[in-house]
């Protein structure tokens, strides 16, 4: 199995491994050293047990549904559907790596928006979505 196959792998079951709530396989995929950066709220978090530490404290019940997951070499992206005691977040998580672990990781939220009129004519829905109004 080459590298990038091999990066797939990990990432795929990271994220496995979060919708299972096992979180020792879930952040087996870090350094002992990793960062997470949550940007919209400006937080970081450094260390393989700081980063576990704050999700296992999660109060709410999440499932996460993987959309995509791409990349190549020591970059990482994943588009996921996390819901939090049933309400969707969009999230976009940029894994950095270095040989095997991720060192690096930034994610990004989104709570999902209608679409505003104007743009509807103009709008195709996504696969297996249908378009949300203002």
């Amino acid at each position: 199995m080459d590298a990038d196959a091999q990066r797939r792998a990990a990432v795929e079951e990271h994220w496995r491994a979060s919708e299972r709530g096992d979180t020792e396989a879930e952040h087996a995929l870090y350094a002992t050293d990793a960062i997470l950066d949550y940007p919209q709220s400006g937080e970081r978090f450094r260390g393989r047990a700081v980063i576990s530490a704050q999700r296992g404290g999660h109060p709410a019940d999440r499932h996460f549904t993987v959309q995509r997951i791409t990349g190549h070499a020591d970059l990482w992206v994943s588009e996921c559907l996390i819901t939090y005691d049933g309400v969707p977040s969009y999230s976009v998580s940029i894994m950095e790596f270095a040989g095997q672990h991720v060192v690096h990781e930034t994610q990004y939220f989104a709570d999902p928006f209608g679409a505003p009129a104007r743009r509807v004519a103009l709008a195709e829905p996504m696969p297996g979505r249908t378009i949300a109004e203002a």
